[in-house]
């Protein structure tokens, strides 16, 4: 970290509390956000703020152990840089630019400031474009925005990295532009592993990661965001290429910019947070956008304290994403993965003059039979399932079998839950879902649709579950929503499972089982 240019205004540091250094300039004053030095270089202090005619006050961005009163501090002149270029492909960066992959320091890089204003609005390009994840739930109920920004919202320990590390998979490969990945106050483990499984897969050479992990100051995970998105502007409007940034995560940029307020004196907002932080996240958000040049997409996991997504950081994140994933504790704990809330999350692509006419009024029934079932669970939970419309019992084996064909084995995952991962086409989960909703596998047990990719996969399960389904209380849903189908539509049950003749008997065995019991 040695200085970038000829520093000959020099100071003295004249108190030190915490992250927070008051220094005292004779001869001229720095102006804000200039980069100031201590100790050979070693120390690097941000300006925040300009006391008087000769002091400033400023916020270490490294730890500032060994400063004390009196310490010499140079002006570097300027403010914090970020390396950028095609030098700085396939490595790893701290928010100073240093390398810390254990290589040699890039040498093919020039230097730009870390800030810099959004583009104009003149600049801006306003064409939608849906961005294809290979996430069944995703590109169906929640269809991600090229050029966009998303979001994932969750608690601590309900698949935010999970579900980023799955997307960072399965869209590196097919990503033609850039990908830029921003660790912010996250886990060291995580970066270091992430770089690992990057290097297997092969994309390294298209990556670029930048950290500023939970052992950083304050300062330095508060500067992290902007060192990244420098890099991202630099391919996006110098390379003409586009550009997917994945920021992990956007609440702990927020939290040290409230660490940071705090430490600078600012009298605290609603629930503790930065009376700044509105401007503060503005300041980032905004520089993500669509340009003539190229377009830079941003995929964000974002941290909701203690499940609560009225609190302001999250308020504030919503307002800027044309997407918002929210993630279920309570579908996490009934092992649907990706626990993704199917009613809470939105998409502002999700209409018919961007997605097509089609793919809008399936996501729209999906959503309305999973509404119905949410009202439903309260009944079934009192009086049982018997005591449901035929109508009702319908809806409730549909969205069943909905929620379960939505969950998806991740290539992240493999190693843990033993299933190889699966990409689907957006073809192929709207073809699952209609069918679904058109009652085809309704003679299907559940567990035939879980975890699988395309939805003809439910077939190969079936057989071999099939008989086996006759012990058990019988795959429950399926068996108590069948008897309305076997008292009104019995032409209807011979002609279904025409595509295997062996389920032909077993939907008889059931409905006769079924018919027993209704009395």
């Amino acid at each position: 970290m040695g200085d970038k240019t000829s520093p000959s205004n020099v100071g003295t540091v004249v108190s030190v509390r915490g992250s927070v250094v008051d220094i005292r300039f004779d001869a001229h004053l720095p102006p804000i956000y200039s980069l100031l030095h201590a100790k050979e270089g070693e120390i690097a202090i941000e300006v925040l703020a300009q006391l008087d005619a000769h002091r400033v006050r400023g916020i270490a961005l490294t730890p500032t152990q060994g400063l004390a009163r009196g310490i010499v501090v140079k002006d570097t002149g300027g403010p914090l840089m970020a390396p950028v270029g095609k030098g700085i492909l396939s490595r790893m960066f701290d928010v100073f630019g240093n390398a810390i992959d254990r290589q040699e320091a890039p040498t093919d890089v020039q230097w730009r400031t870390v800030h810099r204003a959004p583009p104009a609005l003149a600049r801006r390009s306003t064409k939608s474009e849906i961005f294809e994840t290979g996430i069944k739930v995703i590109d169906v109920l929640v269809p991600l925005e090229r050029g966009g920004k998303a979001g994932l919202f969750g608690g601590a320990g309900v698949g935010k990295t999970v579900l980023l590390t799955e997307m960072i998979h399965n869209m590196i490969g097919h990503q033609k532009g850039v990908s830029i990945f921003c660790g912010i106050g996250e886990r060291c483990r995580e970066g270091e592993e992430l770089y690992r499984d990057m290097k297997e897969a092969g994309v390294l050479p298209n990556m670029v990661m930048v950290f500023g992990q939970m052992n950083e100051p304050p300062g330095s995970r508060f500067r992290v965001g902007h060192a990244a998105l420098t890099m991202a502007e630099y391919f996006r409007d110098d390379e003409h290429r586009d550009v997917l940034l994945l920021i992990d995560n956007i609440f702990r940029f927020i939290q040290a910019g409230m660490e940071v307020s705090g430490l600078m004196g600012q009298m605290p907002s609603r629930l503790g947070y930065q009376p700044t932080m509105g401007t503060e996240l503005s300041r980032l958000e905004e520089r993500i956008a669509n340009t003539d040049a190229g377009a830079i997409t941003s995929i964000q996991a974002v941290y909701v304290p203690a499940d609560d997504l009225t609190d302001p950081a999250a308020v504030h994140t919503f307002s800027h994403l044309s997407a918002s994933i929210v993630l279920s504790r309570k579908r996490a704990s009934e092992g649907l993965y990706p626990a993704i809330d199917l009613l809470q999350s939105s998409s502002k692509m999700a209409t018919p003059g961007i997605v097509g006419e089609r793919h809008y009024l399936l996501a729209q029934e999906i959503r309305r039979t999973l509404a119905q079932y949410e009202d439903l669970k309260d009944v079934i939970a009192m009086l049982g399932l018997e005591q449901l419309s035929p109508d009702d019992r319908k809806v409730v084996a549909r969205a069943r079998r909905l929620e379960r064909f939505l969950t998806q084995p991740f290539f992240a995952t493999e190693q843990f839950s033993g299933i190889k991962g699966k990409l689907v086409s957006l073809k192929d989960a709207l073809d699952g879902c209609e069918r679904i909703l058109r009652d085809e596998f309704k003679d299907y047990p559940e567990r035939a649709l879980y975890m699988i990719g395309a939805i003809d996969e439910a077939k190969k399960n079936a057989p071999s579950d099939k008989p086996a389904a006759k012990a058990e209380p019988g795959a429950k849903p399926a068996a108590k929503a069948d008897p309305k189908p076997a008292a009104d539509s019995k032409p209807k049950t011979g002609s279904e499972p025409q595509p295997k003749p062996e389920p032909k008997s077993k939907p008889e065995v059931e409905h006769a089982a079924a018919d027993t019991h209704e009395p």
